[in-house]
């Protein structure tokens, strides 16, 4: 019970920031995906509107997910990581150099830090997301991580 206590309030925790946050994303951004580390969530705001809620998986100890507000830098259908072991990527979207968010095959791991730093979504909400970004155009799109 207390754990789904502290897990609630970490999360409208979370929207708090994400919300305090939102005013230094460009005004015209159509597409906005709030990260929120604490309760290992992204909410996807498509022209003002609450479009989706998914589990995410973010850095487990010992790495980081970087904290801040992004712009998509490039996207990737399928993407292998070089780095660790050319593990599949699917829908990447890069946010910062190596770091995106994609789609994971290791969908048990969502809703818990699991990842060496990107953001991991199902793969059916990482191919939405994808698909949002390449419709709207990086330019209309802000990623805020908290």
């Amino acid at each position: 019970m207390l754990r789904a206590v502290v897990s609630r309030l970490a999360a409208v925790l979370g929207l708090m920031i994400c919300a305090f946050l939102l005013p230094l994303a460009p005004a015209n951004a159509s597409v906005v995906a709030k990260v929120d580390i604490a309760s290992q969530s992204m909410t996807v705001i498509v022209d003002g509107a609450v479009t989706a809620v998914w589990k995410v998986s973010t850095a487990r100890r010992g790495y980081i997910t970087p904290r801040g507000v992004y712009r998509p830098q490039g996207l990737a259908r399928m993407h292998y990581s070089r780095k660790y072991d050319n593990s599949p990527m699917p829908n990447s979207v890069f946010f910062r150099g190596g770091y995106a968010i994609h789609g994971t095959y290791h969908v048990k791991s969502l809703g818990r830090p699991a990842s060496h730093g990107c953001v991991r979504l199902a793969p059916q909400n990482a191919a939405i997301f994808f698909d949002l970004i390449r419709q709207h155009g990086r330019q209309d799109a802000t990623i805020i991580i908290s």
